[in-house]
């Protein structure tokens, strides 16, 4: 057991990991913190529009091989930022997968400049691109299991995946 305090980095993608678990999505369940100034000014996680039916209740609604009915993580982090008027620019961002291309778009427009992301999803080239052109930055955190052992979790330790872990 270790008695060094726990990284930024991962102390803000165990958050991420966490509203994961509140995903309504079936499909892939995604978390996402938004921070400025070492404070977590926002979190979401990928799920259907407040009222509507979620897709583990209806299943997903399904057109062109994406739902139609969730909202992705970073998309709702950025809303809840939007819906309390708390503002994005120059802050970061913490997110379970690589976000996709509308919302990388969205992350960057808002002034997020720095993406942090826990597992490749489907990483996006002109995401990418998109990224280095404005001046942000992307940076895949490895979890260690070493600030983790604290927990005694159980078989919920399984939310933070082993193939992440250094």
């Amino acid at each position: 057991m270790t008695t060094e305090r726990i990284p930024w980095d991962q102390y803000f993608m165990a958050q991420a990991v966490l509203l994961s678990l509140r995903s309504t999505c079936s499909r892939l369940e995604v978390g996402a913190t938004i921070v400025r100034d070492k404070r977590i000014i926002a979190g979401g996680y990928n799920g259907s529009v407040s009222g509507d039916v979620h897709c583990i209740d209806d299943g997903c609604y399904v057109v062109d091989n994406h739902c139609l009915r969730t909202i992705h993580a970073e998309m709702n982090a950025l809303l809840q930022c939007a819906k309390l008027g708390i503002p994005t620019d120059q802050a970061e961002v913490y997110v379970t997968h690589f976000p996709c291309l509308h919302c990388t778009k969205a992350l960057l427009q808002a002034g997020i400049k720095k993406i942090h992301y826990l597992k490749d999803y489907r990483n996006d080239p002109y995401a990418i691109e998109l990224i280095d052109q404005v001046g942000a930055s992307a940076h895949q955190v490895i979890l260690e299991s070493k600030y983790f052992t604290k927990l005694q979790l159980g078989e919920e330790a399984a939310a933070f995946p082993e193939d992440n872990y250094s």
